[in-house]
C-alpha cells in the first residue's frame, strides 16, 4: 500500500483523510502490525484503481529481510508528523532545493 501512496505523492496524513481513516491506521497497515478487513482491503484498491492482488502482491518487501527505515523513511515520517502548515513549508523549500540541484 505504501508503495501506491508515495507513487502518488500522498502522505499517511492525506491518504487517511481521502479514505476516511486515521493516520495511525494506515501507519499500522502499511507496517503490517495490523491487517486491514477484505472489506477496506477492496475500498483501498479501488482508491488506487488496482485489483486486490495488485495491492497484495508487494513480493520485493516480502523477499528481503526487514531492516531499519532509510534515513529517507525516517524524516519522511518525521514531516508525515507535522501539522499540515508546517509540511507545506517543508515541501517548499525541499522543492527550491531540488530545482537549484537539478
Amino acid at each position: 500500500m505504501a508503495a501506491f501512496r508515495i507513487a502518488k505523492g500522498f502522505s499517511q496524513t492525506q491518504l487517511a483523510e481521502k479514505l476516511g481513516m486515521t493516520r495511525a491506521r494506515i501507519a499500522y497497515y502499511e507496517r503490517a502490525a495490523r491487517n486491514p478487513s477484505l472489506e477496506v482491503v477492496q475500498q483501498i484498491a479501488e482508491y488506487f484503481s488496482v485489483s486486490v492482488g495488485e495491492l497484495l502482491n508487494d513480493t520485493s518487501k516480502a523477499r528481503s529481510k526487514p531492516g531499519p527505515p532509510s534515513q529517507f523513511a525516517q524524516l519522511a515520517t518525521r514531516l508525515d508528523q507535522l501539522p499540515r502548515a508546517q509540511q507545506k513549508t517543508v515541501a517548499q523549500m525541499l522543492e527550491g532545493f531540488l530545482k537549484q540541484a537539478g
